[in-house]
């Protein structure tokens, strides 16, 4: 991959991220979801969620405490909206 490349598949899993956030999905939920609809590998996703954290100390801080309060839905949903999530991005980048 050349280095634009590179830039814009890091840009585009932070995107996937980012929607998995809005479903109040746990670090692991993401991982397994963008593997499983996405074929990111673990270690990627991983690294990527793991600088928005140090970029973004005080979200992830208040996102951590909103886990534990349950405003959780199902797995199915869950896949349902992953697998919108990715049809829509990679609608986004064919055009």
């Amino acid at each position: 991959m050349g280095d634009s490349s590179s830039a814009s598949y890091i840009h585009m899993v932070q995107h996937l991220i980012e929607k998995c956030l809005i479903f109040h999905m746990t670090k692991e939920e993401c991982m397994e979801a963008l593997f499983k609809h996405a074929n990111i590998k673990h270690v990627i996703t991983s690294t990527v969620w793991n600088e928005l954290e140090k970029e973004n100390k005080e979200f992830f801080e208040a996102y951590a405490q909103s886990q534990g309060k349950g405003d959780r839905i199902s797995e199915e949903e869950t896949n349902q909206m992953i697998q919108k999530i990715v049809s829509d991005s990679s609608k986004d980048s064919d055009d």
